[in-house]
């Protein structure tokens, strides 16, 4: 399975006098309508759709009342969710003052090894296009053609993992710093 991405020039937030950088960004789809979502998730089990539903949303209320207890919450298989924040410091214990100086608060999910490994372990990555001025290209050849561009030498413009429709990606960029 492949994952789609669009090449999208960017400037970096921090350097803003160099010049703008291609970088591939995920293409992502819509999400699955929860009933599709439990529908494809039991097929081919003995669990009803309606009993994941069920599941589901019992998870979706007991996380949040366990993380504003001061819980981790490790849910097998999956992840651990666990609230993370940003507070300011004092020289002097007694003047810290919680309402003002803890800032930030989030919840932060980091994906159980099993699940991160099954999804990285043999991922392929698809041309998925190129955005420019609010211009979409179906893919990086649409946007040769339309620049009047050639094709890179081979072996000079990096390829993708071998999947997908012309791969191609600028090289040398090194990695997205705006995510």
């Amino acid at each position: 399975m492949s994952i789609s991405y669009k090449l999208v020039q960017k400037k970096h937030p921090m350097k803003k006098d160099d010049p703008a950088k291609w970088y591939a960004v995920p293409n992502s789809a819509r999400p699955l309508p929860p009933k599709a979502l439990t529908r494809a998730a039991t097929a081919n089990t003995t669990t009803a759709p309606i009993e994941l539903e069920a599941a589901m949303e019992l998870l979706a209320a007991f996380i949040p009342q366990q993380l504003k207890q001061g819980h981790t919450v490790n849910v097998p298989g999956l992840g651990t969710f666990r609230i993370t924040f940003k507070s300011e410091g004092v020289e002097d214990i007694n003047l810290f003052n919680a309402g003002q100086m803890i800032k930030s608060a989030r919840v932060m999910f980091v994906p159980a090894k099993e699940l991160r490994d099954s999804i990285i372990r043999d991922l392929r990555f698809e041309d998925g296009g190129v955005l420019e001025n609010k211009i979409n290209y179906a893919s990086m050849a649409d946007y040769r053609k339309a620049k009047g561009l050639s094709a890179p030498a081979p072996g000079g413009g990096g390829s993708g993992s071998g999947s997908g429709s012309g791969g191609s990606t600028p090289g040398g960029q090194g990695e997205n710093p705006l995510g």
